[in-house]
């Protein structure tokens, strides 16, 4: 009896994971590499998220009316987390350095309270968290800065997609501090201002991109990265 065998095109294969374990026709095929979302395949593997900054309610008249957009990017799978930010509310002269955390539940049904502690799935002690941030000033009422986290992803099972950004009333005391808070918060102070991370196209992440180089032009905002 002839043997049938079939034939695929490349873009006909059907890859499927299952516990870390690729599986194809039947035969497992073990791999470390995890499956690339549709989202990487469509924007040249790169994934974006975008986070829509608002105030916290209910908020004490004398803090500042925050609003803005953080915006992410990173080349799948090993790639560098990019992030912009551009926020705009503080006072139009404000020495007050605020710190920016991402915390670990996407939750801003009781402002930012319910978004729970930063996000920090080692255990480590805090400023060693995925999601520090650091401080940032204002000039002229506005933050607009480019950095990088070295720690933070948006890919895998610690991906930060779907936690919240959120913005503190005060500096972060990087762990410094003499006290237990130091080393879980940074003593940053109350939560005035947040948002949830959301996947997003690229689209996004170029206006914000342009966006920034116009504010850096026009405004004389911070333009360096870290």
């Amino acid at each position: 009896m002839e043997q049938i065998i079939p034939k695929f095109s490349l873009f006909s294969l059907a890859l499927c994971i299952i516990n870390g374990e690729l599986i194809f026709s039947g035969n497992t095929v073990h791999s470390n590499v995890e499956a690339p979302w549709p989202e990487v395949i469509d924007f040249n593997n790169t994934i974006y998220a975008t986070c829509l900054v608002t105030r916290v309610p209910d908020l004490p008249p004398d803090q500042p009316e925050i609003s803005g957009q953080v915006l992410f990017k990173q080349v799948f799978p090993n790639g560098t987390l990019q992030v912009i930010v551009n926020l705009r509310g503080m006072p139009a002269i404000d020495p007050q350095a605020r710190a920016i955390h991402i915390h670990q539940y996407g939750d801003l049904s009781q402002g930012c309270v319910s978004a729970g502690p930063h996000y920090n799935p080692q255990g480590v002690d805090h400023p060693g968290h995925p999601g520090d941030m650091g401080n940032f000033v204002s000039k002229q009422g506005i933050i607009r800065q480019i950095l990088k986290l070295s720690e933070a992803r948006l890919f895998g099972g610690q991906s930060i997609l779907g936690r919240a950004v959120v913005v503190h009333q005060k500096e972060d005391d990087l762990g410094m501090g003499s006290d237990e808070e130091s080393k879980r918060s940074g003593n940053a102070g109350k939560r005035i201002a947040g948002c949830v991370i959301g996947i997003s196209s690229p689209r996004l992440w170029q206006a914000g991109a342009e966006l920034f180089r116009e504010g850096v032009k026009k405004e004389g905002a911070d333009e360096s990265t870290r």
